[in-house]
């Protein structure tokens, strides 16, 4: 794997990927999207619309047939609720929720949820960093604390918490899980989005979809490219420049891109910032030489890449590029905190000047 090391005059690369540009629907000029946008996920989450069939089968754009086109767009909507009230860790009733309160019992739960939760535990059980038995120690930190009020946990119970974080106490049998430790608590919110990216696409595409951008903040998925011919391309913004500042972009079809940054959901405690990964051992932010990290797949792999994102990110630089060298078809750009970028070689990283 070759890395290519290029200093950036900036202070981070961005945790956020934007259209650059739009999408030509056959020639001449390009139509705009059918489109919409929600607050899911603990994020602003939007479906763009390019190209879809009718019911000949005819590719046409979507604005041509924006019945249908926001009808698919709905339907994936309303996935992403159901799949969100399923799994979140905060919502009363979850599976999740459910879960973490039964102290150890059986707990019956969807077969969406049995199905992510296997996912995670097969990234817990490689990565190296990665686990979805955080809970204890993610539920003592308040990353949305108002400005001035944020408070750190207290010590001694965040190393409590943490001496229970361990993928191994999770037991399956069909649809029932269960705890063996009843103060082990799960979170799945390192793998939840690229799964649930990856169900909407199914869904749009289901619907005839051809050509459209999944965008659930930091969670990319290109369903097709803008044409035949043409890919759609992503720039990757600079954080703190209200989109105003781009590093570089990246041709995707048929691609989704995710990424991680120890900036996206931040506190400031006596003049001190305190960052959202977290050390799974200590329950504190985790101490790395990476500010972000992009990951790059096939359509399809956004569960793969939320979560080897994340682990990367606990990693570090050289940790990480060594374990996405263990999967086959994922590359990625890694942005350490000194500023200097490392790619793999099918990254696909363009820099704009």
């Amino acid at each position: 794997m070759k890395q290519v090391l290029k200093k950036l005059n900036m202070f981070l690369l961005a945790a956020l990927v934007i259209m650059l540009t739009g999408c030509n629907g056959g020639g001449g000029a390009s139509p705009e999207p059918v489109m919409d946008d929600g607050y899911y996920l603990d994020t602003v989450c939007s479906v763009s619309i390019y190209r879809m069939t009718d019911a000949d089968g005819e590719v046409k754009a979507a604005a041509d047939m924006p019945e249908e086109a926001q009808a698919a767009i709905d339907e994936s909507f309303d996935l992403c609720k159901d799949l969100e009230a399923k799994i979140s860790r905060t919502r009363k009733n979850s599976d999740i929720s459910n879960i973490n309160n039964a102290k150890g019992k059986w707990v019956d739960v969807s077969e969406d949820t049995r199905e992510l939760i296997q996912k995670g535990l097969e990234f817990s059980h490689d990565s190296g960093g990665f686990d979805i038995t955080v809970g204890g120690i993610t539920e003592q930190w308040d990353f949305h604390a108002p400005e001035g009020e944020a408070k750190l946990p207290d010590a001694d119970k965040l190393a409590e918490a943490a001496k229970h974080v361990n993928f191994r106490n999770i037991a399956i049998e069909g649809n029932r899980v269960r705890l063996t430790d009843p103060e082990t608590k799960l979170d799945l919110g390192g793998i939840a989005k690229g799964y649930i990216g990856d169900r909407m696409t199914e869904v749009l595409e289901s619907k005839g979809v051809v050509s459209a951008v999944i965008n659930l903040g930091g969670n990319v998925i290109c369903i097709g490219g803008k044409t035949d011919d043409e890919d759609f391309v992503i720039g990757v913004e600079a954080p703190f420049s209200d989109r105003r500042e781009i590093i570089g972009k990246i041709n995707s079809r048929d691609k989704t891109l995710v990424t991680s940054g120890v900036y996206e959901r931040c506190i400031e405690v006596d003049g001190k910032r305190y960052h959202h990964i977290l050390d799974t051992k200590t329950g504190w932010p985790v101490e790395s030489d990476l500010d972000a990290v992009t990951l790059i797949a096939e359509k399809g792999r956004s569960a793969d890449i939320d979560a080897l994102s994340t682990t990367c990110l606990i990693l570090g630089a050289d940790e990480g590029m060594k374990l996405i060298e263990k999967y086959d078809g994922i590359e990625g750009v890694f942005v350490l905190s000194d500023g200097n970028i490392r790619t793999t070689d099918g990254a696909g990283l363009e820099e704009v000047k």
